[in-house]
């Protein structure tokens, strides 16, 4: 559960605690179960009430599945953890969802130190600074782009019938469309395995990166082309120039 969820049901607890706190002590309304027909009643049903919301609002913001984005909607890294969430609990690939959503923690950090030694280095205003700040957000969008192209392979991914294509324990196809099917799913899980190796060296280039930048004592702008790291991503980024979502 994330952290809003958290916020949102202890305020709803003491939301409900505070109604009846108020309802109920003899310095306020003074509400009580055990006084005539008419309080009696009043008091039960405000207990039945608090319970029913404190249950319903429970299962609202710990069961129920908030309705996921559409993929092109799906902007913010906050949007992107939501999204990949979703598929945490899906057996085949849960642990590689979770993988997914411990690359991105590492991207997050890591960009926020980049961008700390970088402040720490140059001023904003350097062609230093805007050249590194420059490949830095090239690079993040790489990392984004993979995630995009595979939540929208994910939005089609049919669980129950992965589960029996690949047990092969279904009599509704035929063994040409089960064969079918079977390499669909192993292309599926590939390409989920390659997504994640792509963004893996993604977060190693990042690491490279920030080692020469530390490692630097002085040097001019013309040299940031020559870091062996900056030759590495500025490959990188060529090479899906023209990647498709």
């Amino acid at each position: 559960m994330t952290g809003s969820k958290y916020i949102k049901l202890l305020g709803l607890i003491a939301g409900v605690a505070v109604l009846n706190i108020v309802v109920f002590s003899p310095g306020f309304v003074g509400l009580s179960i055990g006084g005539g027909a008419l309080a009696a009643a009043s008091g039960v049903t405000l207990l039945l009430a608090s319970a029913v919301a404190l249950l319903y609002g429970s299962y609202v913001l710990l069961a129920r599945q908030p309705e996921a984005l559409p993929v092109k909607q799906v902007t913010t890294h906050e949007d992107y953890v939501e999204a990949l969430t979703r598929y945490e609990r899906v057996k085949p690939i849960g642990s590689d969802i979770r993988f997914a959503l411990e690359q991105m923690e590492r991207i997050r950090k890591k960009k926020e130190t980049l961008m700390d030694v970088l402040n720490q280095r140059f001023e904003p205003g350097e062609l230093s600074y805007k050249k590194f700040a420059s490949v830095i957000r090239e690079v993040e969008k790489l990392f984004y782009l993979n995630l995009r192209s595979l939540l929208n392979r994910l939005h089609v991914f049919d669980e129950a019938d992965f589960a029996s294509v690949m047990t092969q324990k279904t009599a509704r196809y035929s063994k040409q469309l089960l064969q079918e099917k079977t390499t669909m799913y192993n292309d599926f899980l590939s390409f989920l395995k390659y997504s994640l190796d792509n963004n893996e060296e993604i977060l190693l280039k990042l690491d490279k990166l920030l080692l020469e930048i530390s490692r630097l004592d002085s040097f001019e702008p013309g040299d940031i082309e020559n870091m062996p790291c900056m030759q590495e991503i500025d490959s990188l980024i060529k090479q899906t120039k023209y990647y498709k979502q």
